[in-house]
């Protein structure tokens, strides 16, 4: 009698695909069964992988993709729920994922190197604040963004911290309180895009417009993100002050000299990033 070897059950994909395109770093999110909801696992691999291209100074930009219909639908609710069990009714892991993915969003906006959202698809919830968060953000002409937590009585509080700091008052308001879905040449009108092209061509032109980026000075542009973010906060004599001194730090940087330079003699300039 012939025995049977034991089934092995295929390996779990990785949630995360991460691929160096040039000096591009390309993170893909990869749970299209579950939406690409941010699990806690998900947090975890977005957030170490962004401290990494941080410190890797081969990699100029970072894109952030997803694969299947939708770019994210935000939070695990299904993971979430399952917490409803806890003593506490779940409320020491609500905050521990709440800040855990806030720390993640700061870090998008902390990195200092321009990250380039890629939506293919529906961004919900917190995957609203995931492109929100990105420096720079290309649609498929098939994606929507929408904050819909109004309608199963969680509001979309922490998504409203990215939200309202990318779109208007009255927008930001309305995606709040209603819920609905708009549309991504709507997302382009009100600022939470940059630019809508073709089904399919998005994560190709999220790439380019990431090289576009990498080829200027790595120093100046990491001056100049944390400079616009810092900024944003201050009043306007308090932003023109700070914005005075980084401009004079700025003057004195290298590359500063070699480009002010090269636009002088008519020639490519040759950064040192430094």
């Amino acid at each position: 009698m012939s025995v049977q070897p034991a089934h092995t059950p295929s390996p779990e994909p990785p949630i995360l695909l991460r691929e160096i395109v040039d000096t591009v770093a390309v993170l893909t999110l990869n749970r299209p069964a579950a939406r690409n909801s941010l699990s806690e696992a998900m947090i975890g691999q977005l957030h170490a992988s962004l401290n990494a291209i941080a410190e890797d100074k081969r990699i100029r930009a970072a894109v952030i993709a997803a694969n299947g219909p939708a770019f994210s639908a935000g939070h695990d609710m299904k993971e979430l729920t399952a917490r409803r069990t806890d003593p506490d009714r779940g409320r020491a892991y609500f905050a521990q994922i709440m800040n855990a993915c806030s720390a993640m969003m700061q870090a998008v906006v902390r990195l200092p190197k321009p990250v380039v959202a890629a939506v293919q698809g529906i961004a919900t919830a917190a995957g609203c604040q995931l492109v929100a968060s990105c420096d720079l953000a290309i649609a498929s002409e098939a994606a929507s963004f929408a904050t819909p937590g109004v309608d199963i009585g969680l509001f979309c509080s922490t998504p409203m911290v990215a939200l309202s700091r990318n779109v208007p008052r009255k927008q930001a308001m309305e995606m709040l309180l209603t819920g609905e879905p708009i549309p991504a040449a709507r997302a382009r009108e009100i600022g939470l895009v940059n630019r809508v092209v073709a089904a399919g061509a998005e994560r190709d032109a999220a790439i380019a417009l990431a090289q576009q980026v990498a080829l200027k000075s790595a120093y100046t542009v990491k001056l100049g993100k944390e400079a616009f973010y810092r900024q944003a906060e201050m009043s306007l004599a308090e932003a023109y002050r700070y914005a005075a001194g980084v401009m004079t730090e700025n003057m004195m940087a290298r590359d500063a000299e070699e480009g002010i330079g090269a636009f002088i003699e008519k020639r490519a300039p040759k950064w040192r990033d430094e």
